[in-house]
């Protein structure tokens, strides 16, 4: 009975860390692409400035 109750007492422990490792890759996942666009907007920006930041005269 002990056995059993380690072995269920594993299965849900090691399912519980599967999800955050999942959450924990996703979240780095969306960040690199938040930051990635954050980039690629800057560059675009300090490349055409006046393009992106049209100026009211």
């Amino acid at each position: 009975m002990k056995s059993l109750f380690l072995l269920l007492w594993a299965g849900v422990a090691s399912a519980c860390l599967s999800g955050c490792t999942v959450l924990a890759i996703a979240d780095a996942a969306g960040s690199a692409v938040v930051y990635g666009v954050k980039t690629t907007v800057n560059v675009l920006d300090a490349v055409t400035p006046d393009i992106v930041n049209k100026k009211k005269d």
